[in-house]
């Protein structure tokens, strides 16, 4: 038997209640429309035909209304045109990269690179090649160097190139940051360096104001001036610059030089007495050289940093590189911060960030992610921010650290006593000694309680030469011009596309980035292992992280990283 469909009739009584309803609604919104003032749009009377000139209004109104339509499709046109360029421009450069990929990078494609790099300011190449314009234009040479680890600011290379140059070019250090060391340490450090080279020690001033800043009458909180604005060491440096002057009779021009946040704009600044220089807690902040003038008789010039060589130790590399912590991987950030653990004593930096005892660098950036706050989703310490900010912390001025100079002196091979007497002439050294002395003593330094001792890792090697950073560093190059060069590209690209790109060099382009994939596919198995090996270790840290205090009294990360 069939079933029959359901009947859709409704009793008398429930189909009157949902007409009641329906009308109780209808009488609502009328209620509602009242209050809001919303009445219906009264229609257009049009053009009366009583009015003079009648024809001829309306044959404007409708010219009117033709004008907006051809203008709505001319914008209409244009947009789909833009689109179009847009999207053609894309599959162009796709084309492009997977045959440069493909085909090893053809010769015009090393062409176009090499112009991005020369136009690139950022590129190590760039710093290298200011670098020598201020060793070569500067006829006294000042090494800015950081009173924590000053070994670790030195760079041989650099004092080779400046002491064998020939001339009459001096080499001076100066010691900068003196007011996060203990004076102890300090005096030690002076004692030690100045044997080898004239050592001013400096305190540059942080808070400068600018040329073109208003200056405001607010009340402001106290500020210890030792720390913040007041400058030492400047008149000394000053004094011993013109004393050179005097003896050269001549204008000088002194180069300042040195690794990354070292305070070289800084010297600058508290040298004029004004913010001349961009100063800023990331490295690298000056990209070419700068002339500043101090008096009509010398003129400062500010340099790029120099650049570490890839070569040296991981504590180097951590503290001495131009780094981006927004662009490195977390890999590199964790093993600056394990280099950099590793060289400290464990108990003082438990001390100085009030953290418990830890195992490993994840679990102590765990501990410290967690005090500090910052925490991803579901309250999982965020590692690799919490590393970035500790480097930038351990470069900047926040930290007082401090390592002790060798024992037994041994001056580099370069330096001789030839040398060295020939960079100690034309300057007064017992004058030096003596405000070097009045500098250590006003000044307010931290106790070597509450500054942590640091193993340096001794003398950081540089590149100077501008054929040894393309050799080294020419894949840190490509990921950073890679970003001009796509604009460079836009802009070839804008030039030759008007409207001379048919279907057919779409097919051909298809057709290229196929082959391409598939040779990808087949040559380049590594790329997609070393994918699935980062995953594996962020999966990693994730899961040890997730672990319950239940298992363990304190965060288990069993994670092993390189």
């Amino acid at each position: 038997a069939e079933l029959k469909k359901a009947s859709k009739r409704l009793t008398c009584h429930k189909r009157y209640k949902i007409q009641k309803k329906i009308r109780e609604h209808h009488r609502k919104v009328r209620k509602e429309a009242k209050k809001r003032g919303r009445k219906k749009p009264k229609k257009d009377p049009g053009v009366p035909s009583a009015a003079p000139f009648k024809e001829e209004l309306l044959r404007e109104a409708e010219q009117r209304k033709q004008r907006l339509e051809e203008l709505k499709q001319k914008q209409k046109l244009n947009r789909q045109k833009e689109h179009e360029k847009k999207r053609k421009l894309e599959a162009k450069k796709n084309a492009a990269k997977i045959k440069e990929k493909a085909e090893g990078k053809e010769s015009s494609g090393k062409s176009k690179a090499k112009t991005n790099k020369l136009l690139d300011k950022n590129s190590k190449k760039s710093f290298c090649r200011e670098l020598k314009k201020v060793i070569e234009a500067s006829d006294v040479v000042l090494e800015v160097l950081d009173a924590r680890d000053p070994m670790g600011c030195r760079c041989p290379q650099l004092e080779q190139a400046v002491t064998c140059s020939g001339g009459d070019k001096k080499l001076l250090l100066v010691l900068n940051k003196i007011d996060l060391v203990p004076k102890e340490n300090l005096e030690k450090w002076l004692n030690y360096l100045k044997k080898e080279l004239p050592t001013i020690a400096f305190k540059s001033a942080t808070l400068m104001k600018d040329r073109t800043m208003e200056q405001f009458t607010k009340r402001r909180a106290r500020v210890d001036l030792s720390r913040t604005t007041e400058c030492f060491g400047s008149k000394c440096l000053l004094k011993l610059l013109q004393d050179h002057v005097r003896t050269q009779n001549k204008a000088i021009q002194v180069g300042v030089v040195g690794f990354p946040n070292v305070g070289k704009s800084s010297l600058i600044n508290s040298l004029k007495g004004v913010r001349a220089c961009n100063v800023g807690l990331t490295r690298g902040v000056t990209k070419s050289m700068q002339i500043v003038h101090i008096d009509k008789q010398t003129k400062i010039l500010d340099s790029p940093s120099i650049i570490a060589d890839p070569s040296n130790n991981a504590l180097a590399l951590a503290l001495r590189t131009i780094l981006n912590t927004e662009e490195t991987a977390s890999a590199s950030v964790l093993e600056g911060v394990d280099a950099i653990l590793n060289h400290c004593s464990k108990q003082q930096v438990m001390m100085h960030y009030s953290i418990p005892d830890f195992r490993n660098t994840e679990e102590f950036l765990a501990l410290l992610a967690q005090k500090r706050g910052m925490l991803k989703k579901g309250g999982v310490p965020d590692i690799e921010n919490i590393a970035k900010v500790l480097l930038c912390d351990w470069t900047g001025a926040k930290i007082s650290y401090h390592s002790q100079p060798p024992e037994s002196h041994r001056p580099p091979p370069y330096l001789t006593e030839d040398i060295t007497a020939k960079m100690q002439e034309c300057f007064n050294l017992k004058n030096l000694e003596e405000e070097n002395k009045n500098a250590v003593q006003g000044l307010k330094c931290p106790s070597p309680a509450n500054s942590i001792t640091f193993q340096s890792a001794g003398m950081t090697n540089g590149t100077i030469q501008e054929n040894k950073v393309i050799e080294e560093v020419s894949e840190w190059e490509n990921l950073e011009t890679s970003m001009e060069g796509e604009e460079d590209e836009e802009e070839d690209f804008t030039e030759s596309d008007d409207d001379q790109d048919d279907v057919e060099e779409e097919k051909d382009i298809r057709e290229v980035t196929r082959k391409a994939k598939l040779g990808k596919r087949q040559t380049s198995p590594t790329n997609s292992e070393k994918q699935i090996a980062e995953s594996e270790h962020s999966n990693s840290l994730s899961l040890s992280l997730d672990k319950t205090a239940d298992e363990d009294d304190a965060y288990d990360f069993n994670t092993d990283y390189v």
